[in-house]
């Protein structure tokens, strides 16, 4: 058995296992928990009618064959269409790769860019696996970083120290906008700056916004398409979070460009996706329907993104009414992600923290750290505000008894 495990099997622990299997056995026991853990709007709103007659049109007209390596040419049209309707972006159908979710697509760039040793700027706090697929490829990660401080936007000054230290060779820096765990939107200025940056050094720019259309407040969403025209960059996007549909597994990534570097990465990528056949294709038919559907996808995801904004605010209020959390106002998304005063409670790390919380309480939540944040958890606001309400109460009478010890 010695060796018979491959070492990069490391990479992919789940640093949040050891909760899910703590909250799976107080569910087992009988014990109701409250889970604030996972980032599933499916849950709690229901996948859009019209997209699931779609899918069972797909199946009752025998749609489920492969379909095209890169995407079905209906989902392709499809998402171009949309990103030249929302942003002005023109697309052609070459410049769009179908993907089994983000996951694969963070799979296949890695893949497609890393080399041991080659380097990866990734923002903190970043959505977990950004970090798993670069070491997976025994990638290095050059630590960026959003500035709790000036609302999580981006710290240009830091970034450039970083690059300029930087020994390694840089193959990508990956941006994500809106931001999953803060739920903040980027202002065009400070992709402005990553754009320059960019530029200036010779990075390949990605941008994942699969949060796109979900924003509020006096959040204003720019694509990183809108900005890095005649440079190197990517975006990503998909169907889970916009059209509710975190189960049909959709992903898209968009490679606009047509320089060297982005030629040899559309053929990169073209590779890996013949690779694996194909993904879904029931499923990127019923996208294709919700996409070009723009009067029934723009009522449901509007409905679903003011429930959205009202829970998140609703849940924020009574974070920041704690002397022990205090929270930045997300502006997209449906995350929080507070800071927690470990000190004043008594405990060591965040970990502790989120363990502590749902053995005592039964809520559970994520811990920053999990994001590359450490002193932070994660609060997914998708559930009624009756049960964000009761959790987050239980969560604040949780630190009155830690810090009273």
């Amino acid at each position: 058995m010695e060796n018979f495990i491959a070492s990069r099997r490391r990479f992919v622990s789940n640093p949040i296992a050891e909760v899910h299997k703590l909250a799976n056995n107080l569910v087992g026991s009988g014990k109701k928990v409250f889970r604030l853990d996972t980032g599933d709007p499916a849950v709690y709103f229901k996948t859009p009618k019209y997209m699931i007659d779609a899918y069972k049109e797909a199946l009752d007209s025998g749609e489920t064959n492969y379909s095209k390596a890169e995407g079905s040419e209906e989902l392709v049209s499809a998402v171009a269409r949309r990103y030249k309707r929302l942003y002005g972006i023109s697309l052609s159908n070459d410049d769009i790769i179908i993907t089994a979710g983000l996951s694969e697509a963070f799979l296949f760039l890695n893949n497609a860019l890393i080399n041991r040793g080659d380097a990866g700027i990734l923002f903190r706090p970043y959505y977990p696996p950004y970090h798993t697929y670069l070491k997976l490829c025994e990638g290095i990660e050059i630590s960026g970083r959003y500035d709790e401080s000036s609302g999580w936007q981006i710290d240009i000054d830091n970034l450039k120290s970083r690059i300029r230290n930087n020994k390694r060779r840089i193959k990508y820096m990956l941006v994500t906008n809106p931001n999953n765990p803060t739920g903040t939107v980027l202002s065009r200025n400070a992709l402005k700056e990553l754009v320059e940056v960019a530029n200036d050094n010779e990075i390949f720019l990605v941008s994942d916004e699969i949060y796109d259309e979900i924003t509020f407040g006096n959040a204003k969403f720019t694509s990183l398409g809108e900005l890095a025209k005649g440079m190197p960059h990517m975006i990503w996007n998909g169907a889970s979070k916009n059209f509710d549909a975190t189960g049909f597994r959709i992903g898209f990534m968009i490679i606009p460009e047509d320089d060297k570097r982005s030629i040899a990465l559309k053929s990169a990528l073209s590779d890996f996706a013949l690779a694996r056949l194909s993904v879904n294709t029931p499923a990127e038919h019923a996208i294709a329907i919700g996409m070009n559907n723009v009067a029934a996808h723009n009522k449901a995801v509007r409905f679903m993104a003011k429930q959205m904004a009202d829970r998140v605010k609703y849940a924020n209020k009574l974070i920041n009414e704690s002397q022990y959390m205090e929270s930045v106002e997300p502006n997209g998304a449906f995350y929080i992600f507070p800071k927690v005063d470990l000190k004043s409670l008594n405990f060591k790390t965040d970990n502790d923290f989120v363990m502590s919380l749902l053995k005592s309480k039964l809520v559970q939540t994520r811990s920053g750290s999990a994001f590359g944040s450490p002193g932070h958890f994660r609060i997914v606001s998708l559930a009624p505000k009756e049960i964000l309400g009761y959790a987050i109460n239980k969560i604040n009478a949780f630190c009155k008894e830690r810090a009273a010890k």
